[in-house]
């Protein structure tokens, strides 16, 4: 038994799904399902049930499961130790962040990062906020950044919450399209007569705009649904539609132009969340003090957009 056979047990008992924990592990299919087939035959027991393409743990699974996140989570803080020893020369820093952070603020917080430490080893996970918090709780994360409060339930572990910026939503064009007609301001209603490209349904800010929709009684002209943020991007730039976005994506996006969105106005608190319970490496502490850093010099005005970004408190 080893590090990374149980690391591919706890990634498919999370997923669910061998293909997906394969991607998020980076790993072919066929490797992940070797180290799953050796494990169980070093424990001499099977750890999922396969039926149909449907994954579910065994009761021995069940078992393994708690045990083996402990073995992880101990692995870890070795690690963390080590890292500690060699202080901002080498270490690891596993940073979450929402889809639309990613292209904005984590992009710019991690260039500047590795440019001061380019000993510490990045890993970036990329996925929702509830997604994201769950992570923290079980230790795959060290600091997470994410866009929404949850309700995060008796059984999750104490988080600091740090509110770091306060984002409008903003509605973006293509910038050679007549759409928007060079106006600043843009009402839900109109919004809604216009061809839109949608965010895939269970994405934060999908949510939102949904949200938004349903309870003004309107239904956008959806032309193209189901994209991720680069895809959303890349084909308003094309002047397929229009879309709603946190207004930090339009950062050096000169083929986009946008209008501030009204009647009602939407907007987002980014927020930096990590364990209480556990102590910060000296990495973390570094990796904290950049994105505020760059959370402050997004807000300002050379940007641009400080009439739609702004520091929290």
């Amino acid at each position: 038994m080893n590090l990374e056979q149980l690391t591919s047990f706890v990634e498919v008992a999370a997923t669910g799904h061998f293909t997906k924990a394969a991607a998020s592990l980076h790993l072919a299919q066929p490797s992940l399902s070797r180290q799953i087939s050796t494990l169980e035959k070093e424990l001499g027991a099977e750890l999922f049930h396969r039926a149909h393409g449907h994954i579910s743990l065994t009761a021995a699974g069940e078992t393994l499961l708690p045990t083996a996140r402990r073995m992880l989570a101990n692995a870890e803080a070795v690690r963390r130790d080590m890292d500690e020893l060699a202080g901002l020369r080498r270490g690891r820093i596993r940073l979450g962040a929402t889809p639309t952070l990613c292209v904005s603020l984590v992009a710019e917080a991690i260039s500047g990062f590795h440019h001061e430490h380019p000993g510490i080893e990045l890993e970036l996970v990329e996925k929702g906020s509830r997604e994201l918090i769950e992570s923290l709780g079980t230790g795959g994360l060290d600091l997470a950044l994410i866009t929404r409060t949850l309700d995060l339930g008796a059984q999750m572990p104490r988080l600091d919450l740090q509110e770091v910026l306060g984002e409008d939503l903003v509605v973006i064009d293509a910038a050679d399209s007549h759409r928007l007609s060079g106006r600043d301001r843009i009402t839900l209603a109109e919004v809604a007569d216009l061809p839109q490209v949608l965010f895939h349904h269970g994405y934060d800010l999908r949510e939102a705009t949904s949200a938004a929709f349903e309870s003004a009684g309107l239904s956008p002209n959806v032309v193209v649904e189901g994209a991720e943020m680069d895809a959303v991007l890349r084909f308003v730039e094309r002047g397929i539609g229009v879309a709603i976005v946190p207004a930090m994506v339009l950062v050096d996006r000169p083929r986009l132009t946008s209008a501030q969105l009204v009647d009602p106005s939407l907007s987002r608190t980014v927020s930096l969340a990590e364990r209480a319970d556990v102590r910060a490496t000296r990495a973390a502490s570094a990796m904290e003090e950049t994105i505020l850093a760059t959370a402050r010099a997004m807000a300002s005005e050379d940007t641009g957009l400080a009439a739609h970004v702004r520091l929290a408190g």
